[in-house]
């Protein structure tokens, strides 16, 4: 549908083209081009037939063509001394059709039917015209280009170049619609894929936030609450062994309020990327000191190395450091008082892998409530490794990650 502008327009250019139509009537009149012409009230209803119909072009485009093509031809016959602006209003009428029915067969289906009507009226005009024994006896008829044929043959190529640049030009101008049309849709596309992104960005982030609050939190949280219980529960008993129980409990709580205030300031950085480096300095350096809290904590763990050391990017650090906290984590809560843990760092030809055993009982509860097994596959996935866990056939549970080196790929790994 045409919008209110274009309406509007419409109605403006109609307007204008019936003054316009009333000035070249007048003047014609003036001139006396035709010996009887049509009286001036003929040609003033023959002229508003022509130019208000245009105020409905994009409404009624094909019988808008029509109404004027038939107006145009009872003009010619009554004589009506106007035909500039009826030329103007017949080329209009027939250049919309082209360039609003979306209907493209229809389009030019009427457009060839209306030609062809506007066609015969000219030769039977021409036909006329040549009968008419006061025009033929005025040009010379001499020669194998008379003044005769010349005229007639000016009268056909005037017309059809008249025509051919109504439909030509109907054709280009519905096609830089269909192109303006595309365009508007694809940059509404675009627009909506830019609020998308942006809004999966503000997910995604969210995230990143809670899995670090989760992994710097949770360690440390698990790490105070097993070491207050071991005080409580030994306060009478051995006031010693309590006071060193608290004095840990101190101790996590200042690395977890240390752990914190830098998780914060990295992520007040404007500028930090979803890919940038981890908010965090740990890496597969701090595993000694991780090994050594969990004993600290109750869990006995022993840590190895096997392989020779190779320098990894602070991602693969990272994030290998996290799974080994929220592996040992799940142990001391889930494993039970007699659990030992053990933490096995392999440097690979591939990679780096890192195997988290412990020997404790792993129930599966019934409703999957926490968010440290989905952490852990979110990171092994954005450093592009591979992540396996589950229970030993010999008891305990096993966390398996292998992040690869520049250049390799993660291979296919041993279900625990």
């Amino acid at each position: 549908m045409p919008t209110r502008a274009e309406l509007t327009f419409d109605r403006i250019l109609a307007a204008v083209l019936f003054v316009c139509a009333m000035l070249s009537l007048a003047l014609y009149q003036q001139m006396g081009v035709f010996a009887h012409p049509a009286p001036m009230w003929v040609g003033v209803l023959t002229s508003l037939g022509m130019c208000a119909p245009l105020a409905w072009r994009r409404l009624y485009p094909v019988s808008v063509m029509f109404a004027s093509g038939g107006l145009f031809v009872v003009a010619a016959l009554l004589s009506v001394s106007e035909q500039l602006i009826a030329n103007v209003c017949l080329f209009l009428a027939i250049y919309t059709v082209g360039a609003v029915v979306e209907n493209r067969d229809r389009a030019r289906l009427m457009r060839v039917v209306m030609m062809s009507g506007m066609l015969v009226f000219l030769v039977v005009g021409l036909y006329i015209q040549v009968m008419d024994p006061n025009l033929i006896s005025k040009i010379p008829q001499v020669g194998a280009l008379s003044p005769l044929v010349a005229f007639l043959l000016a009268q056909i190529l005037i017309n059809v170049l008249y025509f051919a640049g109504a439909y030509i030009m109907g054709e280009i101008a519905f096609r830089v619609r269909v192109r303006e049309r595309e365009l508007r849709a694809l940059t509404e596309e675009l627009e909506r894929e830019r609020a998308r992104g942006a809004r999966q960005a503000v997910v995604l982030e969210r995230v990143r936030i809670a899995r670090e609050l989760h992994d710097v939190v949770a360690h440390h949280v698990s790490l105070m609450g097993v070491q207050a219980g071991a005080a409580r529960f030994v306060l009478d008993q051995d006031p010693v062994a309590a006071r060193t129980a608290l004095h840990q409990v101190e101790d996590s709580a200042r690395l977890a309020i240390s752990e914190l205030r830098g998780l914060l300031g990295t992520l007040r950085e404007a500028d930090l990327a979803l890919d940038a480096a981890p908010p965090s300095t740990v890496g597969l350096s701090a595993l000694p000191a991780l090994i050594r809290m969990s004993e600290d904590a109750g869990l006995p763990t022993r840590f190895e190395i096997q392989g020779a050391e190779v320098p990894v990017s602070d991602l693969t650090g990272f994030t290998l450091y996290r799974i080994a906290q929220e592996s040992l984590t799940n142990a001391r809560k889930h494993g039970g008082q007699a659990a030992t843990a053990d933490v096995r760092l392999r440097y690979l030809d591939d990679g780096v892998e890192l195997e988290i055993g412990n020997t404790g009982a792993m129930p599966v509860p019934r409703t999957q409530t926490g968010h440290g097994q989905l952490g852990m596959r979110e990171r092994i996935a954005a450093a592009g490794g591979r992540l396996e866990y589950g229970p030993r056939s010999r008891g305990g549970y096993l966390v398996r990650a292998f992040i690869p080196t520049l250049g390799s790929s993660p291979s296919e790994g041993i279900t625990p």
